[in-house]
């Protein structure tokens, strides 16, 4: 794996793990605030905590009013104050919340549980019971079953609680990965699963590789190929100027130092022959034509 790769791979993955620790333990009680969002239905929340005499921001939000389960939209958004309640209701734990609102804003507490049901699904998938901070992060990004399950039917390896976090986060769900399963991929790791869906490494875009002779490319290579967002048309443009079927390791050269579909074309005319991979790229690194 090339240091640029790595270097990108690592900032997706430090990015994943701060978003994960940004849900900081919650107290027994969890502050809350609500605010409707201008030009929108959308109701912004924040749930936070005081920690240690220190104010932390822990989730915020936007949420359709329907999913405020049980809070009068027409008080919330009327003029004066009066008692709201309202609850976060998701597959690995809810929160029941009691405050006051008027006026399109509203604050007070919520009280935090698990869901038993989930739980005991994650004892079934041989996954460690979460700490509280942990399954707070679970509701947070609304992890589901379904991704559990999904991961276990496609046989790899069991993940921890942060790594259903990391998914979820990225948009990985059992739809994707069933469509990478269509297309000949299982990523050997959790983490290479969770950098395909960061990558957006989708079953479509594989597809446009198959279609123009790019089949079977090894999982390091699709990684390589869309981390430097090298798209099925940019390989054809140079299928078209005579480069048919070049190695991915110099299509990722081309497109590190700006190697273009056009650039090569045109070298070629000028030179009266197409130049070689190496002497395209020093051409471009050095200002040449």
């Amino acid at each position: 794996m090339n240091r640029y790769l790595a270097f990108f791979l690592a900032l997706v993955f430090a990015s994943i793990s701060v978003s994960s620790a940004c849900v900081a333990a919650p107290s027994d009680w969890i502050e809350f605030s609500l605010k409707a969002e201008r030009g929108s239905d959308q109701i912004r929340a924040n749930f936070h905590n005081e920690n240690r005499g220190r104010h932390e921001n822990n989730w915020s939000s936007g949420f359709m009013p329907s999913e405020l389960v049980g809070l009068d939209v027409t008080g919330f958004r009327a003029a004066g104050t009066r008692p709201l309640q309202f609850a976060v209701v998701r597959e690995a734990g809810r929160l029941d919340c009691a405050g006051n609102g008027g006026n399109a804003r509203a604050d007070g507490n919520c009280g935090f549980t698990t869901d038993p049901a989930f739980a005991q699904l994650l004892t079934k998938h041989g996954i460690a019971q979460p700490t509280r901070e942990e399954a707070f992060g679970l509701v947070a990004v609304n992890v589901r079953r379904e991704l559990i399950e999904a991961l276990a039917a496609a046989r790899y390896p069991t993940p921890k609680v942060d790594d259903l976090i990391a998914l979820t986060a990225v948009g990985a769900d059992s739809r994707y990965i069933a469509g990478l399963a269509g297309a000949g991929y299982r990523p050997a790791t959790i983490h290479g699963l969770v950098a395909f869906r960061a990558l957006n490494v989708t079953p479509e875009w594989i597809g446009g590789f198959t279609r123009i002779g790019y089949a079977n490319l090894p999982a390091d290579e699709l990684v390589q190929l869309r981390a430097l967002n090298i798209s099925p048309d940019f390989v054809a443009g140079f299928d078209r100027a005579g480069y048919r079927h070049l190695p991915v390791n110099a299509l990722v050269q081309f497109k590190a130092v700006g190697v273009t579909p056009e650039f090569a074309a045109e070298a070629a005319r000028r030179h009266g022959s197409a130049p070689s991979v190496d002497d395209l790229v020093q051409m471009r690194v050095l200002g040449e034509r």
